[in-house]
């Protein structure tokens, strides 16, 4: 289906909280603006949630959870099918939507509709593969029964640069274990979440199972959430600080939490490797979503022997892409989220290059209207720059280089993150050892993108706690109940 031109589809998307199955304004009538981050021009405006209407939103949440833990997992199953489905029917409205609101080129939106829509598709699958088990106990005088039942209500706090596919991992596996939810979507980005909702209510999503809450005072609407004691659930995806902050409000109420948090993922070129097949997966592990994944590689580490081969290569490649509005035919990069993205970009940049950095391409903001900076290539960047310490959220290669595989692990492992590394080399075995010894909790081995809602994804150290997608993803919204009954023989 073709997509709407923009301003048909900006008035077909609703703008206003989700509440109990109704579409309503927020308190006091607040409403804020949404922006085109390509332009500055305001797309539209949505309702501002308040405190008091996060807690109406608990509200509905906890007062479905028991019908809705109660419906069959077949009927779970079938309802995020059918939103699946309907999704494709809409994909490139999504898409041009996610464009218009986040500014990511429009090809990288479309990507983003298939890889988000099958966390709906996968986890209708695994709606009825909950599963427990009966046995005897060792000593013969009982069986033992366990069995898997809903957490309960649940609070979602999603980013705002995959606004779709955020939302869908965490709001799949919950609504599939038979969880109801309120949704915080990003400030920035709250109309992909929105129509998404709209979505899940066309493929029979009960009244109160989903309930959005987009608002501008983010801590204000979730601290009294948090300290609800009917929550029993808080999953949040961005920031480390942030996160933090999270898990201490949510130990008040010893709540079940997953964080995926920050991330500043190495990518690891050995001297043996497929320079093609390197040069490949580091334009897609570095320029994907425009760098503002947490998953984009911050630090590549080239060996001594190649570096110069492969930061020559790269830099053609990089040199080719064109920058402009996400929706324009061939842009391969569009903005950056806000202004303040932009000059956090070009502070990490230019204290690299204070500290010696050779600027291959690139180096500071694009002129004009927009939050554009250009795509840059710095090599030699020295081992004391803040840009191999925080993660950049840019369109932005940083190269070190090294001459031994145990320096190689060092450099890599020489963060508090610990979400994704890429490593390139043809040797077996050395690739064994960097799953081995890369202490991150996923690893793309001559590949530069590893996302699939058919694996676990999340992180070690300060990148998070518990996964999402794949088998393991619905057990983070699952309590596990051990029951004992006598032996049925005398």
């Amino acid at each position: 289906m073709a997509a709407k031109d923009e301003a048909t589809l900006l008035a077909g998307v609703p703008t206003g909280l989700l509440v109990g199955g109704t579409w309503r304004e927020a308190t006091g009538g607040r409403r804020f603006d949404v922006l085109d981050p390509a332009t500055g021009a305001v797309l539209t405006t949505v309702a501002d949630a308040t405190p008091e209407d996060g807690l109406a939103a608990l509200d509905a949440a906890a007062g479905a959870q028991e019908e809705w833990a109660a419906t069959a997992p077949r009927k779970r199953g079938e309802i995020l099918r059918t939103a699946w489905q309907l999704i494709q029917d809409r994909k490139d409205d999504l898409a041009l939507l996610m464009t218009l609101e986040m500014g990511k080129p429009l090809a990288e939106a479309a990507g983003e509709v298939t890889y988000g829509s099958e966390f709906f598709r996968w986890f209708a699958e695994e709606a009825v593969r909950i599963s427990g088990r009966y046995g005897i106990n060792p000593e013969g005088t009982g069986r033992t029964i366990v069995s898997q039942h809903p957490v309960g209500p649940c609070y979602f706090i999603t980013p705002w640069n995959f606004p779709l596919a955020m939302a869908t991992r965490k709001i799949g596996p919950a609504l599939a274990a038979g969880c109801t939810v309120v949704v915080k979507p990003a400030e920035l980005t709250p109309l992909t979440t929105l129509l998404t909702a709209a979505i899940l209510q066309e493929a029979g999503l009960p009244a109160g199972v989903l309930n959005v809450v987009p608002t501008t005072s983010a801590g204000a609407l979730t601290e009294p959430i948090l300290a609800d004691r009917r929550l029993r659930k808080l999953s949040f995806t961005g920031s480390t600080p942030v996160g933090k902050r999270l898990i201490a409000q949510a130990a008040e109420n010893v709540l079940r939490t997953s964080m995926e948090l920050g991330g500043n993922a190495p990518f690891v070129v050995f001297d043996d490797a497929d320079l093609d097949a390197a040069v490949t997966g580091a334009m897609l592990a570095k320029f994907r979503n425009v760098g503002e994944a947490c998953t984009a590689a911050n630090r590549f580490i080239v060996h001594e022997a190649v570096a110069d081969e492969f930061v020559s290569r790269l830099t053609e490649k990089v040199s080719a892409m064109t920058v402009g509005r996400g929706t324009d035919d061939g842009v391969q990069v569009g903005p950056l989220i806000n202004a303040a993205a932009v000059a956090k970009a070009d502070e990490l940049v230019q204290d690299a290059i204070g500290r010696g950095a050779d600027v291959r391409l690139g180096g500071g903001p694009v002129d004009g209207p927009g939050t554009f900076y250009a795509p840059t290539v710095l090599d030699r960047v020295d081992a004391g720059s803040d840009i191999l310490r925080t993660e950049i959220f840019g369109p932005v290669v940083s190269v070190v280089r090294f001459t031994e595989e145990a320096e190689a692990v060092r450099i890599a492992n020489d963060t508090e993150f610990g979400l994704v590394s890429y490593v390139f080399t043809r040797d077996l075995a050395r690739g064994q050892r960097m799953i081995e010894r890369l202490q991150t909790g996923m690893m793309g081995l001559n590949v530069g993108v590893i996302s699939n809602a058919s694996a676990p994804f999340g992180g070690v150290k300060q990148s998070g706690i518990g996964r999402e997608g794949g088998f393991e993803g619905i057990h983070e919204y699952l309590d596990t109940k051990y029951t004992m009954t006598p032996s049925p023989f005398p």
